[in-house]
């Protein structure tokens, strides 16, 4: 591995921690610069900072001072310069939502947390929403923003807002992927208003089976769909087309499936539409991918959970596109932990 680019990768983390938390030489008696090691250290070794050294107290009440606004802009400016660099606002894209969870061990409280079953211990969950580019044709699959998601919120909401966030930062919005979790007609009808393309995979219902049971196996039958939307005391007419598709081979699990979609785009139509959805689940990998550089925390804190999820997916995003040819997600890890200590030692 090449030193002085690992090290270059170390300074873009500093700035990161810097922008998140508000932090300057001139003003404060610690930056980024001497809480960059710990992070990296219980990055690359799963652990609790609190196990790596003598920075976690004055890490979380940095944390809790700023805003979470800081975080989540500190990780779009990097984004901004990723953009510049890949020209990413000059490619025509497919974008994939998705949850991913964090457990939560104790007393479940606010409306941070989400209430589970207490299966394995797990009382409840922190949630984070990402939107991820998974393009075919575009090599830096990377996380483009993820929010924290607080009970009661309304899906289109969260989802609009992701997009106004990243709208720069990328060309022309082709496709935009949902599991079934996001069938929800506001969404349906706020995306549609503002002319976002979107496929949605539909749950089971029992509607769906009076229209697929007389269908052939294999066969493929499209409807248009009138529904209605009701917010801020009104009802708003609104239409998508569903796709139905019966008992398709699946080659993953060697099963037939019946499927299906919602889509507000008739060209979908034209294509091979489960491959095209089968797309979305390369963000499900990349979730996976980003657990190898899990921290481990107990707090109750979003603002510490979130601060600890965005560095993980920073590290993810400059390992996809930097080191990924060169050396696996873990490896990299390491590596950064190693030379993050030398970093750290020479220029104290």
């Amino acid at each position: 591995m090449d030193e002085n680019k690992i090290s270059f990768s170390l300074g873009i983390l500093k700035h990161f921690i810097n922008d998140s938390l508000g932090l300057d030489y001139e003003s404060n008696k610690i930056t980024g610069f001497e809480l960059l090691d710990s992070l990296v250290s219980a990055s690359a070794y799963n652990t609790y900072i609190e196990t790596i050294g003598d920075k976690a107290d004055t890490l979380y009440r940095r944390i809790k001072e700023s805003p979470i606004s800081m975080t989540t802009h500190a990780y779009l400016n990097y984004i901004r310069r990723l953009s510049a660099k890949l020209k990413l606002n000059e490619k025509e894209v497919i974008l994939a939502f998705d949850h991913t969870e964090e457990d939560f061990y104790g007393d479940v409280q606010g409306f941070d947390i989400h209430g589970w079953t207490g299966k394995d211990a797990i009382t409840g969950h922190f949630k984070f929403l990402t939107c991820s580019i998974i393009s075919d044709d575009i090599p830096e699959k990377i996380p483009l923003i993820s929010i924290p998601i607080r009970l009661g919120h309304y899906k289109s909401s969260v989802i609009l807002h992701c997009l106004s966030l990243i709208k720069d930062y990328i060309g022309k919005i082709n496709l935009i992927l949902f599991d079934r979790g996001f069938f929800d007609k506001d969404l349906m009808y706020e995306l549609t208003k503002l002319n976002y393309p979107y496929l949605i995979f539909v749950p089971k219902h029992k509607d769906k089976k009076e229209i697929l049971y007389p269908m052939k196996i294999e066969e493929q039958v499209a409807i248009y769909n009138d529904f209605k939307v009701n917010k801020n005391q009104s009802k708003y007419a609104g239409e998508n087309i569903l796709i139905f598709l019966k008992q398709i081979y699946d080659s993953r699990s060697e099963k037939n499936y019946d499927w299906v979609f919602a889509t507000n785009v008739e060209e979908v139509l034209l294509n091979d539409i489960i491959i095209t959805y089968k797309k979305r689940w390369r963000i499900e990998t990349q979730f996976r991918v980003q657990d190898e550089a899990k921290i481990k925390c107990k707090s109750k804190e979003m603002k510490i959970r979130y601060f600890f999820f965005l560095f993980e997916q920073m590290l993810q995003t400059i390992w996809i596109c930097f080191y990924k040819d060169e050396i696996s997600f873990k490896e990299f890890l390491i590596e950064m932990n190693k030379i993050s200590k030398r970093y750290t030692n020479t220029q104290e």
